[in-house]
């Protein structure tokens, strides 16, 4: 594919599988932005590939998947090992640690550039400690050209844990669209499907695969909770939640033991989330660990206040009592407190997303995002320090 005389340079981006998700949406981004002229792309997944492959607009792009088992796809090795061989890429771009082993086998396979970008925490050590994902990562190390880390807590985490020196890492924070994901006009539509009124309901949502990791059934128990300690808030207040997943059943459970499930949307998983955020009056991020969050980002473009966990790379986008509010993990109270100071207090919460949206037309930028990456993708391996929200908001 790689072919020398259109001088293009041959980038395969490897993921575990290319679904719904921040860091398919990051792969989206660079596909449709890097300039055609000077890149071509090969898309591998390690398992499947859904239709959200349909976002690329970049014609040519080339999509494999292997339909890897559980655990290592040291079976599969041969083939992917010819694969690369075929294909001949400049860069190998995988990220997260489900993919980290292809950096062994892209050294192997003589694939002069092999860049590894860490998105967020692996769903079975939500917290990066697993002392056995700590010694894959070191033992992949040497294979490794370059690391890329989406919030400075994973920079850290590189540095500290698995000792990447700081000439083999970038912090490049997710970038965001900010014309398409853009404040609502006075009076939002709502989405079709939604059964609540924008203006007329107060509108709480999050955005995001039901899972663990995620936990949005905290934010179900603190809407329940607020509804016990402020029963005339369900004259107004509705719940949306976007995404589908394994937690579905327990977030509905949740809202029918307290008789809300009348004043809640489960909206499954939709391709129209700009739309979604710009009916919300508050975005709420309940997760039990994250790298950087695009659906944060994008509602923070989208001018709403936002709630959210202090962990992981969260803080370095909210800034707390500015931008949003922002929480301890699992406390279901101070949740509940926070949502409903912004539904009492329509001027904090205006005041709160205002400053949200200026952040993000700064610091969130999808072309800055793109530069960073087209330099490393062409060999510039300098080390590079992302500007993140929470310094901008500071200075």
């Amino acid at each position: 594919m790689n072919n020398t005389a259109q001088r293009r340079r041959c980038i395969v981006h490897v993921v575990y599988s290319f679904s719904v998700g921040g860091l398919e949406n990051v792969i989206v981004q660079l596909i449709n932005r890097l300039p055609a002229d000077r890149f071509e792309h090969v898309v591998l997944s390690l398992t499947t590939i859904s239709d959200f492959k349909n976002r690329i607009t970049q014609p040519g792009v080339r999509f494999i998947e292997l339909h890897k088992p559980p655990g290592h796809a040291v079976a599969l090795y041969p083939k992917i090992y010819r694969l690369l061989r075929e294909i001949k890429p400049d860069v190998v771009h995988s990220c997260n640690l489900a993919a980290l082993e292809m950096a062994p086998l892209s050294w192997l396979a003589r694939v002069p550039l092999r860049i590894h970008a860490e998105h967020g925490w692996d769903a079975h050590d939500p917290q990066g400690k697993n002392p056995r994902y700590q010694r894959l990562r070191r033992a992949y190390k040497p294979f490794v050209s370059h690391y890329v880390a989406v919030s400075k807590d994973l920079d850290d985490y590189l540095e500290q844990a698995i000792g990447v020196p700081q000439s083999r890492r970038s912090l490049i924070a997710n970038g965001v669209d900010t014309q398409v994901f853009s404040p609502a006009p006075a009076v939002p539509s709502a989405v079709p499907g939604c059964p609540f009124v924008p203006g007329e309901h107060w509108l709480l949502g999050t955005v995001g695969r039901l899972q663990t990791v995620k936990n949005q059934p905290l934010l179900a128990r603190a809407f329940v909770r607020l509804l016990q300690d402020h029963p005339e808030a369900a004259a107004r207040m509705r719940l949306v939640v976007v995404g589908e997943g394994p937690l579905r059943a327990e977030i509905e459970t949740l809202l029918a033991d307290a008789n809300v499930s009348h004043l809640a949307w489960l909206a499954g998983a939709r391709d129209d989330v700009a739309d979604v955020l710009r009916m919300l009056n508050c975005f709420v991020l309940p997760s039990q660990a994250e790298g950087t969050s695009c659906t944060l980002q994008e509602a923070m473009a989208c001018g709403l206040p936002v709630v959210a966990t202090a962990v992981g790379g969260t803080p370095d986008l909210v800034v707390d009592g500015k931008t949003g509010s922002l929480i301890q993990p699992d406390d279901v109270d101070g949740l509940a407190r926070a949502l409903w100071r912004y539904m009492s207090q329509p001027r904090l919460a205006e005041a709160h997303g205002n400053a949200a949206r200026a952040i993000a037309l700064v610091a969130f930028g999808v072309d800055n995002m793109t530069r960073q990456y087209c330099s490393l993708f062409e060999g510039n391996l300098t080390h590079t320090t992302g500007l993140t929200h929470a310094n901008t908001a500071r200075s």
